[in-house]
């Protein structure tokens, strides 16, 4: 196992002079639900300060008037919902179009809990050739799946990487969260290598591992436990994994630029007064302190 805590600064992705929107990746959000669409509009904006050409937000279509208002950069797209304002079964057939040609996917934001949405959000999982981001909700509807072991060994179409939080690395494992606060790094790693996933172990010191590699990173702060920054770090992590590259690599870079545009916010806002909105506008500062610090 190699262990690095982030002394050694992740490596930042070229951006060649004559490149185009398609050089930079074309990034999908699938996110959102009546009363969440704060999440899509969270992760679709910060998927494009998270340098990515192209940028669509996939939504319920009752939401994707608000969703496309909130930021002129990214497409929507609407998709069917159930009574509930959430997506149906019916989205499936769409969610396959879709996705085709995509460079990466992020999965999970405010997307609810339902049936349908479970079956979603399998069917990505299992289908998906590009990486695929799950957070939130997405990790939510794979939580039974994962506990039974039905991933374990499997190779996947595309690199999967999972970012949850205590509670949801708890459901994911079915162990308290006692349980994983008393072993983070060890669970998180074993977690990884038996699922061949790449695991975000959000917290103080997030945890990023891929079962071989575990990396412990440095940037961040509390100001940050506020709804919405995961919506962030969603939208940034799959941006950047459209550029192509480690993914392991590339993952530990987004959770490194996360924190340290939260450092940022936090001397320009306090950490009582900083809000997830801030972070993707803080991003802009953090890009160019990683580039100076590693020129």
């Amino acid at each position: 196992m190699t262990e690095n805590n982030d002394f050694e600064l992740p490596q930042m992705p070229l951006r060649p002079v004559d490149g185009h929107k398609g050089t930079f990746g074309r990034t999908l959000i699938i996110a959102g639900s009546r009363g969440m669409s704060g999440a899509a509009c969270l992760a679709g904006i910060s998927a494009l300060r998270g340098g990515a050409g192209l940028v669509s937000v996939a939504c319920p279509v009752g939401i994707q008037a608000i969703v496309a208002g909130y930021e002129p950069g990214y497409m929507t797209i609407g998709l069917p919902e159930g009574e509930g304002g959430q997506l149906s079964i019916a989205t499936l057939d769409e969610v396959s179009k879709i996705v085709a040609g995509k460079d990466s996917v992020g999965v999970g934001p405010g997307l609810g809990t339902s049936e349908d949405l479970t079956e979603v959000v399998r069917h990505l999982f299992s289908g998906a050739t590009c990486p695929l981001v799950l957070d939130a909700d997405g990790l939510n509807a794979l939580a039974r799946k994962f506990q039974e072991g039905f991933w374990q060994g499997a190779e996947h179409p595309g690199p999967r990487v999972l970012t949850p939080h205590s509670g949801e690395f708890a459901r994911l494992t079915g162990l308290s969260v006692s349980d994983v606060e008393a072993r983070r790094a060890d669970l998180a790693r074993d977690f990884a290598a038996a699922n061949n996933v790449i695991l975000v172990l959000k917290g103080p010191g997030t945890i990023v591992t891929d079962g071989e590699r575990i990396s412990v990173n440095s940037t961040g702060n509390s100001g940050m436990a506020t709804g919405g920054s995961g919506d962030v770090l969603t939208g940034l992590t799959t941006a950047l994994l459209a550029r192509g590259g480690d993914p392991f690599e590339t993952t530990r870079l987004a959770v490194h630029l996360h924190g340290l545009a939260g450092d940022i916010a936090a001397e320009a806002c306090s950490q009582p007064g900083m809000i997830a909105s801030d972070l993707p506008q803080f991003l802009c500062e953090a890009w160019k302190l990683m580039r100076a610090a590693t020129e």
